[in-house]
């Protein structure tokens, strides 16, 4: 199946969620509160390792700029949160870190460069070693992340299915398309991005990260055109 890594890091972090549901219910709210801050800066160091690999600055500057004007157009944030509060309700949980539980999971799961990676490496016909790795270190997050959250890092598996099922999908179709130039791009505005959600988690700002996830499509597109036609920026 050409999505089974897919499927084995769903499973990983449904797992792991699972238990750290299970954490939740006993942990007094102080380690509650050091696990946030654990994440937060483990997030912050991903986020600069990815950012300093970048090629061009141009290429991530602009991407970020044209894509969080795209999401706040699109008010992606805002739609998120509706879609994530009528489930809450659906559900009737009384988790009001829901949304945030959610959102925060699945940036954390996604911008990550394995994601782009393993999807070239599975699409393209290859065994899907680094999802069996990325489903590994998704699945021990998990348990963090819901032991201080709750439900919503569950439900992020939704999300991660389609984004990460989606662009395994579309390497298989178009992966000889991809140069590395792409990939570092993308890689690297994934890397901003998780700089932002680590500020966000540690309650430093409250910036609006899903609005500015259109900003991997500009770098993939930007990162194209560069290559494309040869150009050096």
């Amino acid at each position: 199946m050409i999505i089974s890594g897919t499927i084995i890091n769903v499973l990983a972090v449904v797992v792991g969620s699972l238990l750290g549901l299970l954490f939740h219910a006993r942990l007094p709210q102080r380690f509650v509160g050091i696990i946030f801050q654990a994440i937060g800066l483990f997030t912050l160091a991903l986020g600069m390792k990815m950012a300093l690999g970048a090629n061009s600055w141009l290429i991530v500057v602009l991407s970020l700029i044209v894509g969080g004007l795209s999401g706040e157009l699109l008010r992606l944030e805002a739609r998120f949160d509706g879609m994530a509060t009528n489930l809450s309700r659906k559900l009737k949980t009384k988790n009001a870190r829901f949304n945030e539980g959610l959102l925060t999971a699945f940036l954390l799961y996604c911008m990550g460069s394995m994601t782009v990676l393993g999807a070239i490496e599975e699409g393209m016909g290859g065994k899907p070693e680094l999802y069996y790795l990325k489903s590994v270190m998704d699945g021990i997050s998990s348990i963090a992340l819901a032991s201080g959250m709750g439900i919503g890092v569950l439900f992020s598996v939704v999300p991660l299915f389609i984004y990460q099922g989606g662009l395994t999908l579309f390497a298989f179709w178009f992966g000889s398309f991809f140069p590395e130039q792409l990939i570092t791009e993308i890689s690297a505005v994934g890397g901003v991005l998780l700089l932002g959600l680590g500020l966000n988690i540690l309650k430093v700002t409250s910036m609006k990260m899903l609005n500015l996830l259109p900003a991997l499509v500009f770098a993939a597109f930007f990162a194209w055109l560069s290559w494309y036609f040869g150009w050096v920026v």
